[in-house]
């Protein structure tokens, strides 16, 4: 099946007073729906709300921007409800079934991107959301003779029950309104600044990349996914690699531009192609991807649809020639072992992160 992996950029579901949600929808970007994947993005305006909700698909959340962030949840069979701090570079599952609200506490704008997997989705490749309050509201929806006896209220309190909130999923809190505050001596436990991670790789002039899984963050695995983060330098080169463990890799432009190459079957060239912030680009089962910065370099995150990924790197110390014997090189790529020996001598002469050349 031919896959149109042309990066593309979020549409709005929904804009108000409060905020906006943000989706690629898997009618247009096709390719989230054949992978399984989905993608949305969240927007609060200062004092911004976004009712309590859950969802079909398990996600990660990533903070693009923000420094007072409040997310409540009310995770599956607990019975009770976190208030955790949000703000720039914090990474946050949100599992299956967990009942959620969002706040912006601060005076600028509250950006998170959710990247997840979509194999239980009423829509494949894109995220539905069931709201317990507002015009979309579960309750609101009941018929008012059941609600009156599962709540014993007369009508009058059916119908302020039900009815008084006339937002859609976003409102705007009046200034006073108290919210409830977040519970600092959690946050390690779902919540994890990957913007601080020691990297596992990390070159002068090249860039980084950090990878996060349940060895760090044991919470993660709740969602069944991983994250990576790659910074690259102006002009750096992500050399080319692929994920070895069965997966689907969903790549979120986050800062700067560059280019992003992606080969797939009988070696088809399937991507090539100039990348900006706010665009989306799905990595299928087993492809390669390169990613090369551009002059004001180049920041991404993705989720892997894996807790343990692993990766087959195509150049540097751990790359695959490293390896493979000369004699093998030599018949594979038909040359001579002078130019084998060439070959194996720049291939690992650096890491996967190559600095632009002066």
């Amino acid at each position: 099946m031919e896959l149109d992996l042309t990066p593309k950029r979020a549409q709005p579901m929904l804009e108000g007073d409060g905020g906006g949600y943000y989706i690629w929808s898997s009618s247009q970007v096709q390719v989230l729906a054949q992978t399984n994947v989905g993608a949305g993005q969240l927007v609060l305006q200062p004092r911004g709300f976004a009712l309590p909700h859950y969802a079909d698909s398990s996600k990660v959340g990533y903070v693009v921007q923000g420094t007072d962030g409040v997310v409540g949840m009310v995770l599956p069979k607990t019975g009770k409800e976190v208030v955790l701090k949000l703000k720039q570079g914090d990474v946050i599952p949100v599992p299956i079934g967990a009942i959620s609200w969002w706040f912006n506490d601060g005076h600028s704008n509250l950006n998170i991107i959710f990247l997840g997997e979509t194999s239980t989705a009423h829509v494949p490749g894109q995220f539905t959301y069931f709201f317990l309050t507002g015009l979309q509201g579960l309750l609101g929806s009941f018929s008012s003779e059941l609600i009156s006896k599962v709540y014993n209220f007369n009508k009058d309190e059916v119908t302020k029950l039900t009815q008084s909130q006339k937002g859609v999923v976003i409102i705007k809190l009046e200034k006073g309104q108290q919210m409830p505050k977040p519970q600092l001596d959690l946050t390690k436990d779902f919540i994890y600044d990957i913007d601080t991670k020691v990297p596992e790789t990390e070159v002068q002039n090249g860039g980084l990349v950090t990878t996060l899984t349940e060895k760090d963050f044991p919470f993660i695995k709740d969602v069944g996914l991983s994250v990576i983060r790659v910074k690259l330098e102006p002009n750096a080169i992500k050399a080319p690699s692929n994920l070895i463990t069965p997966g689907i890799q969903l790549i979120y432009i986050a800062r700067g531009s560059g280019k992003i190459e992606i080969v797939g079957l009988s070696g088809k060239r399937v991507l090539d192609s100039q990348v900006k912030a706010g665009h989306l680009v799905v990595v299928p089962h087993f492809f390669v991807v390169a990613q090369i910065a551009g002059d004001e370099g180049m920041e991404n995150y993705s989720i892997v649809t894996t807790t343990k990924p692993l990766f087959e790197e195509l150049a540097g110390k751990t790359s695959v020639w490293g390896a493979l014997s000369p004699l093998v090189q030599e018949v594979s790529f038909n040359v001579d072992s002078k130019f084998q020996k060439l070959f194996i001598s720049k291939a690992t002469e650096n890491t996967n992160l190559i600095p632009p050349t002066i």
